[in-house]
């Protein structure tokens, strides 16, 4: 029996195939065997700022709009400058702490790169 890859979105072990599709019943994502060859070869996804800047770790951003605290009343305000990102994989896909606030995960479309 041909043994099937893991789920690229979440990693289950349980996919099966349906025709050409790949299916993950535990998330519902469908790919085929090509997009999974494709992605084998890609090493990792790549991150860019509002102005289309490649992020990596360790980068400073400064935050392009006023961002409301999910939870909370706190804002981060345009111009805040955030040091030492971590690049993440997920819809959030950068990790940083932002002084006065704390920990936090910011969409890469509200900041841009600023140079160190």
């Amino acid at each position: 029996m041909n043994e099937l890859p893991n789920c690229p979105k979440c990693n289950s072990e349980y996919a099966y195939q349906d025709r050409e599709f790949l299916v993950c019943p535990e998330c519902g994502h469908e790919w085929t065997l090509s997009d999974n060859n494709e992605r084998s070869t890609i090493e990792e996804k790549v991150t860019k700022d509002a102005n289309g800047n490649i992020l990596q770790d360790g980068d400073t951003v400064t935050v392009i709009k006023d961002l409301k605290v999910k939870g909370s009343s706190l804002v981060v305000k345009v111009g805040t400058k955030v040091k030492g990102i971590r690049i993440v994989e997920d819809d959030h896909d950068i990790d940083c702490k932002i002084k006065g606030i704390g920990a936090m995960q910011l969409k890469s479309e509200f900041v841009k790169k600023t140079s160190k």
